[in-house]
């Protein structure tokens, strides 16, 4: 067993992660921030949680950059091909579910 208290996670750069687990190909990490990561498109499906603090989540879609602010307990379900960048709001701590090895 296994035990995580994510508030007590802090990393020494923006982005880092604590590997959970990996689960039949995909990776579960626990991710520290206080800056913003880079537009990108996962290869795979991706599923991202704030667990503390907040997050703006900024996405492309029909042409258009739309953003939506994330608190604890919500979650986001990028799917292959959705480009996405993650805006924190001070830090924030983050679980990533998503194929291991992607972006």
């Amino acid at each position: 067993m296994n035990f995580v208290t994510a508030t007590d996670f802090a990393a020494a750069r923006a982005w880092d992660a604590l590997p959970i687990a990996e689960i039949e190909g995909a990776s579960v990490r626990l991710h520290w921030t206080d800056q913003p990561y880079v537009w990108h498109v996962n290869d795979g499906a991706e599923v991202f949680v704030v667990l503390a603090g907040a997050v703006e989540m900024r996405y492309r879609a029909d042409g258009a950059e739309h953003r939506r602010l994330m608190r604890p307990g919500d979650i986001c379900h990028a799917g292959p091909g959705e480009e996405h960048v993650a805006h924190p709001q001070g830090a924030a701590r983050v679980l990533v579910i998503e194929k291991t090895g992607s972006v």
